[in-house]
């Protein structure tokens, strides 16, 4: 291992679990609402219309402030700011307990959108603050290996809690809701202490380290076609890059939205639906961090990219045709794997020619994109 291998792979060590952590509590505040709905729905008299709503709803408040979110976080710096996120969206999560019917849910939803839209477009730029093109993939695939993880562990999770209902008073989802939402208010201030805004800022970089940082992300930059939010935002590979994030995000959230219901239609216990569910979620941890060092060591992104979302369109035509609900379950796993594995090589695509507050925009801009969409087919 060279010199500067050895001071990337020092970086990564230090950032990367801690923000896997904080990715897996993001995503169990995002989704958990599909488990909740398991009792809520009932207790609440939901009707699927509403679920699906205000499911979607998170994406009406998510989808409009990402740019900005990404453009504050490179004035006000990662630190300050993501520590803002974490303590606004463990408070709003939190207070999803305190639903009563559909206008307070649709309220609920769109507000931790609003607070979660800046954590993970922003974190996708952060790790452009550290790590050279050639680490990208696997670093990113490894950070949002996160999503199954949460899954993985959520879903059995969410599920035992769904079992405290009537304790205290509260019902099952409520206990959910809080048990849930409380890790991210408390990360928040681990934040201040583990994650530096920049090499510059981080303590545990000697001189020389954080020169030989410094030194491969500028002659990246000197390269970048876009440095500018203006050009960046007219340039139609961020568009084209919009429009392929939009199909995976059409299947992926959908799939994970649904995929406890469709469970629990095969016959499972409220309890066995949390542990069944898990099972295409573990296998994506690996397809996700495999690809994506696939990806880096042959410097190949296209590829990467289109041939698990082929496949997953397969397995999408087949839960649509399938009467079988044990024969949709298994062709939406094979659909979670494909989708969760390309994750990686494609957001390692937008810095191949984008930097700087071009990169914040755009890189916002394509999940706006996705999510937009999504938000617009649920609701």
């Amino acid at each position: 291992m060279s010199e500067q291998d050895g001071v990337f792979v020092k970086c990564a060590w230090r950032l990367i679990p801690f923000m896997v952590l904080l990715y897996i509590v993001n995503f169990i505040d995002r989704v958990n609402v599909g488990f909740a709905a398991l009792t809520m729905n009932r207790d609440l008299n939901l009707s699927p219309a509403v679920y699906g709503f205000g499911a979607g709803a998170f994406f009406l408040g998510y989808s409009v402030f990402q740019i900005p979110a990404n453009i504050v976080l490179e004035k006000l710096g990662a630190r300050r700011w993501i520590f803002c996120i974490l303590a606004v969206w463990g408070a709003i999560s939190a207070a999803n307990a305190l639903t009563q019917g559909p206008a307070s849910f649709y309220a609920l939803r769109i507000l931790l959108g609003v607070a979660e839209a800046g954590f993970f477009p922003g974190m996708i730029l952060y790790l452009g603050y550290w790590f050279p093109r050639e680490y990208r993939a696997r670093l990113v695939g490894i950070f949002m290996a996160a999503i199954p993880f949460a899954s993985t562990v959520g879903g059995p999770l969410s599920s035992l809690i769904l079992q405290m209902d009537g304790t205290y008073g509260l019902r099952g989802w409520q206990w959910l809701f809080l048990l849930e939402g409380t890790p991210a208010t408390v990360l928040a201030f681990a934040v201040l202490a583990f994650l530096p805004s920049s090499p510059n800022d981080a303590p545990w970089l000697n001189a020389e380290e954080k020169r030989i940082v410094a030194a491969r992300l500028a002659a990246e930059t000197a390269a970048h076609e876009h440095n500018d939010l203006g050009p960046a935002l007219g340039d139609i590979r961020v568009y084209a890059l919009g429009v392929v994030y939009f199909g995976y995000a059409m299947g992926a959230y959908g799939v994970q939205l649904w995929l406890p219901q469709i469970v629990q239609a095969m016959g499972f216990s409220t309890l066995a639906t949390g542990f069944v569910v898990a099972i295409p979620f573990i296998a994506s941890m690996a397809a996700m961090i495999l690809w994506g060092r696939s990806s880096d060591a042959r410097g190949e992104r296209i590829w990467h990219v289109a041939l698990p979302a082929a496949v997953a369109v397969g397995g999408l035509l087949v839960a649509s045709l399938e009467p079988s609900n044990l024969a949709v379950f298994l062709a939406l796993s094979v659909v979670l794997v494909c989708l969760l594995a390309l994750q990686g090589p494609f957001w390692a695509l937008p810095s191949t020619f984008l930097g700087g507050t071009a990169a914040a925009g755009g890189i916002a801009l394509v999940n706006t994109i996705g999510t937009t969409t999504v938000n617009c087919s649920d609701v």
